[in-house]
């Protein structure tokens, strides 16, 4: 999944009025900010298996069904794939902004967020998600991906109904607040699209290029500092937002 990530964190932003759309932006796409970082490192590992897509209604080696959206094999990824540790990833990232910003409504949002991301990988996934580190850890993914156009259904109904809730938590400060948000909110389907295209060649090109979802933390940031929140959750007095 990813413009879904992108939705649950736009949604977010209503019931943690006080924390800006960039940490809220990071926490739910961590796991996939992560993961390159682990490929890089030869620390996790994807395979690129171009027939999966070409072999969307059979099966390829080891029983494993194959999908139409993604040449993607996903090996080895525990430490950033995992529901163990998207746990610990939570509490820590959870902790971590708690200390820096003393909101404890934005670091509850903040990890549920964290986790939030393996639980809306669950359906999509063929049944390559670990739950925890180690080889007897079962796999899980009920293969959604297989559907081709159900796929593209659910990423963007999530995606579309987030985005409306932060439209109408917030309003434009500015003209970056009014145009930005809109050519934020349309680069990041277009990405999506985009994404659907030929294998990438290599490992570390499919790594590289992963890690440019970490820009988009900055401009979520840009964005919502843009906006002023004018939901039904109080934010008090306060004026610093984090």
């Amino acid at each position: 999944m990813f413009l879904g990530h992108y939705g649950v964190a736009f949604a977010a932003k209503r019931f943690a009025p006080r924390t800006t759309l960039g940490p809220l932006t990071f926490a739910a796409q961590f796991l996939d900010e992560l993961w390159p970082i682990l490929l890089l490192l030869g620390v996790e590992h994807v395979r690129i298996a171009p027939w999966l897509i070409r072999q969307s209604s059979s099966t390829v080696a080891g029983g494993r069904h194959a999908t139409s959206t993604t040449p993607l094999e996903f090996v080895y990824y525990p430490f950033s794939h995992s529901l163990l540790m998207a746990v610990v990833w939570a509490a820590l990232i959870g902790g971590f902004y708690f200390l820096l910003r003393r909101y404890g409504r934005g670091a509850w949002v903040i990890a549920l967020l964290v986790v939030s991301h393996w639980l809306l990988d669950l359906p999509m996934h063929r049944g390559d998600l670990p739950l925890w580190p180690g080889a007897s850890s079962p796999k899980v993914g009920w293969g959604l991906w297989d559907v081709f156009i159900l796929t593209y259904i659910i990423e963007f109904t999530i995606y579309f109904a987030g985005l409306f809730m932060y439209v109408r938590a917030t309003r434009a400060r500015d003209r970056v607040g009014a145009w930005g948000l809109w050519v934020y909110a349309i680069l990041l389907p277009l990405i999506f699209l985009a994404s659907n295209g030929p294998p990438p060649p290599s490992v570390q090109a499919l790594a590289w290029t992963a890690l440019g979802i970490w820009l988009f933390v900055p401009l979520a940031w840009w964005v919502d500092k843009h906006r002023y929140y004018v939901g039904r959750l109080a934010i008090h007095a306060e004026t610093t937002r984090a």
